[in-house]
């Protein structure tokens, strides 16, 4: 799409996440015509309140720069509201002082919006659930572990966070001329983190799991949960992925002993249900409350990419529940990151859930259960996910989706960094084919990722090269 061009009212939403920093770093007319004319976004997702460097700051340090942008790392990176917090929204919270100070007194939302709105841009804010431990009153919010200690995560039971978020959204579509709101939480219940992780390859340590605050056990037991079993439970299942880790094998084995603590305790489960019960609760009362005061706005959610390697999640991610109060959702589908991300998954489990079985056996059965065709595990690291498996995804989303006003918008890798240096890498070709892939999938959005501070210039062409071959713009 030239600069300056207005996209059709039926236009297919081409989005991309975007962090301030670069806004202020190479101005904010040269980015929107970076971004139109090299990959046709007719859609931004501002990275407007967050505390990780994931999605709001430049280059993470130890990577190579893209070839725009500062050549410099963004060492002093706090995070928090990019916009400006009006207090009225937050009465009811004893989280308030929330205003990140990376930018003085800059608006991001006032700097940006106008000029995108010019350009028939839509502007989406885009919100995280990362917190940092200095933040004021953050420890009266966060989970409380197995054993009563704090984590460094915030607790979707608790009415200070939960209230704080409401305020945030309230904030955002009250005081500014936004289009739509993402949000999204990259996490799992005790159960999930015990067995299993997508970012640890030596897993989680078990005792840290969360979350068993006030709060918790008191929406435990209205739902009928025995709290004392719950713990009696988590606590067995501990000792069970300490030994197992330990290099003991039950003499029944991995995959039937923990069955076994399972079935003796159902309480971890109906507790893992609880636990994402209040997360799919915090996306019902977000869009319930966004919709009463502008039915035409845009609600969805960045759902994690756990959904493309965990059995457990997906279960757990059921798009036809979600749809009831989703607009659309963006479904994490990395393919570059993703073979990382795979190999790290089976890791975590070979002695756990998979500890039955040679690794490669097990990402075998892996490969079954989920539908995939991938590559062995030696190689993932070195070759990513293929295009097939962004199609696969896409098309099982869409699937499941199906029947409902919820649209699929698939969140594809354009170079997404946080993985080791001596692994793949996007090229415009495999970008190219991933983003036609998506489509054939039957997607009916897009949104490019992780961030525009790591993406090579090259290979946003590849996206909007695919998306003009494919007439989708």
């Amino acid at each position: 799409m030239p600069a300056g061009a207005q996209p059709s009212a039926s236009a297919k939403t081409i989005g991309i996440q975007i962090g301030s920093i670069s806004f202020l770093d190479e101005g904010t007319e040269k980015v929107l015509d970076i971004l139109q004319e090299k990959a046709c976004v007719n859609t931004l997702f501002l990275a407007t309140f967050t505390y990780g460097n994931g999605i709001a700051s430049r280059m993470i340090p130890g990577h190579s720069f893209p070839d725009h942008g500062v050549q410099a790392y963004d060492t002093k990176f706090h995070g928090g509201n990019y916009a400006t917090p009006h207090l009225q929204y937050y009465k009811n919270t004893i989280i308030k002082d929330v205003k990140a100070p990376d930018h003085g007194n800059i608006d991001i939302l006032e700097e940006v919006i106008p000029k995108a709105k010019k350009r028939g841009v839509k502007v989406y804010t885009w919100s995280e659930d990362v917190w940092r431990t200095d933040v004021p009153n953050v420890e009266k919010i966060q989970e409380h572990d197995l054993y009563g200690r704090n984590a460094r995560t915030v607790c979707f039971n608790n009415p200070d966070h939960h209230n704080f978020l409401l305020g945030l959204m309230e904030d955002f579509i009250r005081s500014y001329d936004i289009d739509g709101i993402m949000w999204g939480s990259e996490r799992y219940g005790a159960f999930g983190n015990m067995v299993e992780s997508v970012h640890n390859r030596n897993g989680n340590d078990p005792s840290r799991v969360t979350c068993f605050c006030q709060f918790c056990q008191a929406k435990a037991r209205k739902r009928g949960i025995n709290v004392d079993r719950a713990f009696e439970g988590f606590k067995t299942l501990e000792s069970w992925v300490r030994s197992c880790r330990g290099g003991t094998r039950p003499t029944d084995g991995y995959y039937v002993t923990l069955w076994r603590v399972l079935f003796r305790y159902p309480e971890i489960l109906a507790w893992e249900t609880m636990w994402n019960d209040s997360v799919h609760e915090t996306y019902d009362a977000i869009y319930k409350l966004v919709k009463s005061i502008k039915p035409q706005m845009q609600v969805g959610w960045h759902v994690w990419h756990a959904h493309s390697f965990s059995p457990f999640f997906r279960a757990q991610t059921d798009i036809q529940e979600l749809s009831k109060y989703s607009d659309y959702l963006k479904m994490t589908v990395y393919h570059n990151l993703g073979g990382t991300r795979m190999e790290t998954y089976m890791t975590s489990q070979r002695n756990t859930v998979y500890g039955d079985m040679p690794i490669e056996e097990a990402l075998q059965f892996e490969y079954r259960i989920m539908n995939y065709r991938e590559r062995g595990y030696e190689e993932l690291p070195y070759t990513g996910l293929s295009p097939d498996y962004v199609y696969r995804e896409t098309k099982r989303c869409v699937e499941d989706a199906k029947d409902t006003r919820t649209q699929i918008w698939p969140g594809i890798d354009v170079d997404i960094s946080n993985m080791d240096v001596r692994f793949s890498q996007c090229t415009p070709p495999v970008v190219k084919e991933v983003t036609k892939a998506a489509y054939r999938g039957g997607a009916q959005g897009l949104v490019i990722s992780r961030k525009y501070s790591e993406m090579k210039l090259a290979n946003l062409t590849a996206v909007g090269d695919a998306l003009r071959e494919m007439k989708v713009v």
